[in-house]
């Protein structure tokens, strides 16, 4: 593939070589504003099926992505001496591959920020297999299943006090993944949200009815 200015440069191995941008979920540019669906859509936070209701799964395909991610993160395991199994499973139209039974917060970072980056060079390193776009997920000692449940209850509550208020709120900055929790929440709670701001500051504001 030709170089552009949508390309993003594998950041390990012998050669360098070039990604389409949206295959590094932070790489492609949301204008601010745009739809909830259009923002985590192009961030990969959307199941595919967002796009295209009628998508068929292609679990051998999606199993497979999980295998060869499982293998990219056991080998970072033990550049880094850090002891942890790994868990493969599908959710959805995604592979999922965890590290489990153990404690890596240094895995996890601030707010989720090295589990965001370790996914991205999973990603990567499945795509250089592949040759396809890929939503792999990565969570680390089950930190995403936790932010989730905190996000859903902050999305609720931010919702409830639209509802009483009357007055749009605006919520704290968050990554893609945390935005479409939120979201769906707040579309639960029978309001509207829209994602505004460029990354990393973009966040989600209730709308009033």
């Amino acid at each position: 593939m030709t170089q552009g200015e949508n390309a993003v440069a594998e950041p390990y191995g012998d050669a360098v070589q070039e990604y389409p941008a949206d295959v590094v979920g932070e790489a492609a540019a949301v204008p601010s504003g745009e739809s909830p669906a259009a923002d985590e859509l192009a961030s990969g936070a959307l199941p595919a099926q967002a796009a295209d209701d009628d998508a068929a799964v292609d679990l051998p395909n999606l199993e497979l992505e999980g295998e060869i991610a499982a293998d990219y993160v056991e080998g970072l395991l033990d550049v880094a001496d850090l002891d942890g199994d790994i868990d493969m499973d599908v959710e959805g139209d995604r592979a999922l591959v965890s590290v489990v039974g153990a404690t890596l917060d240094e895995l996890v970072g601030p707010r989720g920020e090295v589990l965001e980056a370790l996914q991205e060079l999973t990603r990567l390193a499945v795509h250089r297999q592949t040759g396809a776009r890929t939503r792999v997920m990565l969570d680390v000692g089950g930190y995403r299943q936790r932010r989730r449940a905190e996000l859903t209850e902050a999305g609720s509550n931010a919702a409830d006090e639209v509802k009483r208020t009357g007055v749009a709120k605006k919520l704290g900055a968050m990554n893609p993944f945390e935005r479409k929790v939120v979201h769906d929440a707040i579309a639960a709670a029978g309001l509207r949200s829209e994602s505004e701001g460029e990354e990393p500051d973009r966040r989600v504001v209730v709308l009033p009815v």
